[in-house]
Parts: structure tokens; sequence; C-alpha cells
């Protein structure tokens, strides 16, 4: 009876540190993997600046584009302001 008690002891022990060395191992794979995590996200990170930039240098483009067609019309209706501005004057300058 006391040797199938010091066994029972003794597996029990043994299941007991075996489940602390799991622990453990787990804590370490957590932490391996808290890091790899880290490192993806900083890689994420790093393609939404360069989208960012990119977006950033079409909306330049197309902000000189409309300011562009913008100056052109406000040129050809000055244009034609002034003409009608010297017809004006002609009609009632007679």
């Amino acid at each position: 009876m006391k040797k199938i008690m010091l066994s029972v002891v003794a597996v029990m022990c043994l299941a007991g540190f075996s489940s602390l060395s799991f622990a453990e191992d787990m804590g370490s794979m957590k932490d391996e993997m808290k890091g790899e995590m880290k490192g993806e996200m900083k890689g994420m990170k790093g393609e939404m600046g360069e989208m960012k930039g990119e977006m950033k240098g079409m909306k330049g483009e197309m902000k000189d584009k409309t300011k562009g067609k913008h100056d052109e019309m406000k040129g050809e209706t000055k244009g034609t302001k002034d003409d009608m501005k010297g017809e004006m004057k002609g009609a009632m300058g007679k």
C-alpha cells in the first residue's frame, strides 16, 4: 500500500512539473508570436505610408489639371469681356 501511494504521489508530482513546463512553453510562444505580429504591423504601416504618398501625388496631379483648366477658361472669358467692353465703349462713344 505504501508503494502504491508513493508511486501515485510521484505521478502527481510529474504531472505538476509537466504542466509548469507546458505553461512556460506557452508563455515563450506568446512572446514569440507577439514579436512576429509587431514586425508584420510595422511592415503594413510602411505599405500604408507608401500608398498615402501615391494618393497625395495623384491628388496633386488632379488639382493641377483642374487649376490649369480653370485658368484657361478664365483667360478666355477675360478676352471676350475685354472685346465686349471695347464694343460697348465704341457704341456709346458714337
